[in-house]
């Protein structure tokens, strides 16, 4: 692949200021939340971190969009988009093109948040300095090209941020300004730090059943608040599967919600990698050669 793609993915771009400051913005104004506690608030922020971080990143953003781990229809796979966009983790042309970046080039130097860095760098600093998610559409069309065979993806891909205005706005008629604190900038904070971890943790602390040739690791923890993302390891073994929790014990949320929609009918081709029992012990972590 780095024969016929050369993309420069070297971090020389300096600080992207409108990065930090936003990011800066949304945990000063996430600290209210423990001054604002309420059941509603807190149901509200539980019910949004499910759309947005499980429906959005792990279903469409990450094992549909990215992936191709299953086919949904046209309306299901854009309604999974725009549940992803709440995330505010980018639009959906940058967020696959980054992670298929990262498939392509796992801890090396064009790997976008490679943990070589060291962990600060993989968790967040790779979108504060640099390139990060800040690519040209000649590398949406060379590593996302099929992303854009739906306008609506090139057409939500700058205004990304509406969506969380409108369930904002809904919030706010709802439950006041303490529900956008909770519903907005608590819910998306976690579930910014749930997501990085993915990037950062799965790739320096866990179990390893597969000899892959990185660093991904299984990590019980961030599955835990990932809705099953943090089984990284199997991940990058089989990147096509739907499918990320291999063992009983290994619980992936986000796959048995894949599972129930295929069951009704709404998905179909689903990709799953079924482990072989002989084969399924996990092994000491190993840094890529």
């Amino acid at each position: 692949m780095e024969n016929v793609i050369k993309i420069d993915t070297k971090r020389e771009r300096g600080f992207n200021w409108h990065t930090i400051i936003a990011v800066a913005i949304f945990h000063v104004i996430a600290v209210a939340a423990f001054f604002t506690f309420s059941w509603q608030n807190l149901l509200a922020a539980m019910i949004l971190w499910w759309i947005s971080g499980s429906l959005g990143i792990g279903l469409g953003y990450h094992r549909l969009l990215t992936h191709r781990g299953y086919k949904a229809p046209q309306w299901f796979e854009r309604f999974l988009t725009l549940c992803g966009t709440l995330a505010l983790q980018a639009g959906p042309l940058a967020w696959v093109t980054t992670h298929r970046m990262h498939h392509a080039y796992t801890d090396t130097e064009k790997d976008p948040h490679s943990p070589n860095n060291g962990f600060i760098w993989s968790h967040i600093g790779w979108i504060c300095k640099g390139k990060a998610q800040l690519h040209e559409m000649e590398e949406h069309r060379r590593y996302s090209p099929d992303l854009l065979k739906d306008p609506f993806n090139e057409a939500i891909e700058k205004y990304y941020w509406s969506t969380s205005v409108v369930v904002g706005l809904a919030l706010f008629a709802i439950g006041g300004w303490q529900m956008i604190v909770w519903g907005i900038f608590f819910r998306t904070v976690v579930g910014w730090h749930a997501t990085w971890l993915v990037n950062s943790a799965t790739h320096m602390w866990g179990s390893r059943r597969f000899e892959t040739r990185d660093t991904s690791t299984n990590n019980p923890l961030v599955a835990a608040i990932t809705f099953g993302e943090g089984w990284h390891n199997n991940h990058h073994a089989h990147p096509r599967s739907a499918k990320h929790g291999l063992r009983w014990f290994e619980v992936d949320f986000n796959w048995i919600q894949i599972y129930l929609l295929e069951k009704a009918g709404l998905l179909k081709d689903v990709y799953r990698f079924d482990l072989d029992e002989r084969k399924n012990e996990a092994v000491p972590l190993k840094k890529a050669a």
